[in-house]
């Protein structure tokens, strides 16, 4: 794999199956949904600071945009920080989706004796791929052995006993227990100083906001009825499903699969040409409004080939019932 890709990253193009058009009196872009709806669908990519758990970030999100619900995308330890993206609302029925795809972490390691350089790249270097994991003693999981992926481990300065390494990985991946194997492997014994997420499925830093942004773009909201900030720091749930294949479909079939119904060839409009039989993937509608979370039942040639049949089976809903008008009828008894 490339150096500093995670497979969430990899370029997403559609293919045409079917020219559809979509009615202007259903529905509406995820840009366009009035204030409380955009808050009620929407994800914050959350920059977490020292000190609180993922849990009590989320619970404070909460509180500040007066929800009912709302779920991170994956756990940070107190004392690492960076990008926690949380779900808001509806979108709290997408939050297995964020916490299955790749992270990207900053890791500073320290090693227990000093080692030379030529010694720690070249051992690093060993250090990807498929990897056994026992997790901690404290951990949020059943501590078995279980394999996860290391997409890429990059040494970016060495001094004295600090490494300081950047790595992408499979979620559920242990940094604490990677720096551990390294030190073992090394000899010396090695420990994780400091950590970072700088990336989760899509989302990167350079779309951050704090705690203290997300709230005063509420109280801005509250006092002066000026949205334009938290919509900046709020954005669309769909933007946290970008990294999932994509299948658009018709209007005439949006309302069976938000009544749990599969999607069948004649639904299709686009689709993206690299689905394989089994992935998650997730339907949108012509305007771009995330459906619903799927398996796929065929690849990319199949659902183009095929006229009818089922294509992929409807595994979480997110979108409304009622949202589109019926587009199917059932047969007279």
């Amino acid at each position: 794999m490339n150096s500093g890709i995670l497979p969430s990253e990899y370029k997403r193009e559609l293919v045409l199956k079917a020219e559809a058009k979509t009615s202007p009196f259903y529905g509406c872009s995820p840009y366009d949904r009035p204030i409380r709806q955009h808050i009620e669908m929407g994800v914050v990519n959350l920059d977490k600071s020292v000190g609180p758990t993922s849990h009590e970030v989320t619970a404070w999100v909460k509180d500040i945009l007066e929800l009912k619900k709302a779920g991170h995308s994956g756990s940070l330890d107190p004392i690492v920080t960076g990008v926690l993206p949380i779900m808001l609302g509806k979108a709290t029925k997408t939050v297995a989706a964020l916490r299955l795809s790749g992270k990207e972490y900053i890791c500073l390691m320290t090693l227990h004796e000093a080692v030379p350089e030529r010694k720690v790249l070249r051992v690093c270097k060993q250090f990807t791929g498929p990897l056994f994991q026992m997790p901690p003693i404290i951990s949020a999981v059943k501590r078995a052995v279980r394999v996860r992926n290391i997409y890429y481990l990059e040494v970016l300065d060495v001094r004295e006993k600090s490494v300081l390494m950047r790595v992408g990985c499979e979620a559920g991946t242990y940094m604490r227990k990677l720096c551990h194997d390294i030190g073992v492997a090394l000899g010396c014994g090695a420990h994780m100083q400091e950590l970072r997420r700088t990336k989760t499925g899509p989302f990167r830093e350079d779309t951050l906001v704090t705690l203290h942004e997300l709230k005063d773009a509420y109280v801005f909201l509250q006092e002066d009825g000026d949205e334009s900030f938290l919509r900046q720091v709020i954005r669309p749930m769909e933007e946290g499903l970008a990294h999932l294949p994509k299948v658009v479909i018709r209007d005439s079939a949006v309302d069976a699969v938000c009544r749990g119904a599969a999607i069948a060839a004649p639904g299709i409009s686009s689709l993206d040409k690299n689905i394989s039989k089994g992935d998650d993937i997730c339907l949108f509608t012509l305007k771009g409004e995330a459906v619903a979370l799927c398996t796929a039942f065929m690849d990319t040639g199949e659902m183009l080939e095929n006229e009818h049949g089922i294509v992929a089976t409807t595994e979480r809903v997110i979108m409304d019932a009622g949202t589109y008008p019926q587009g199917w009828h059932s047969k007279p008894k």
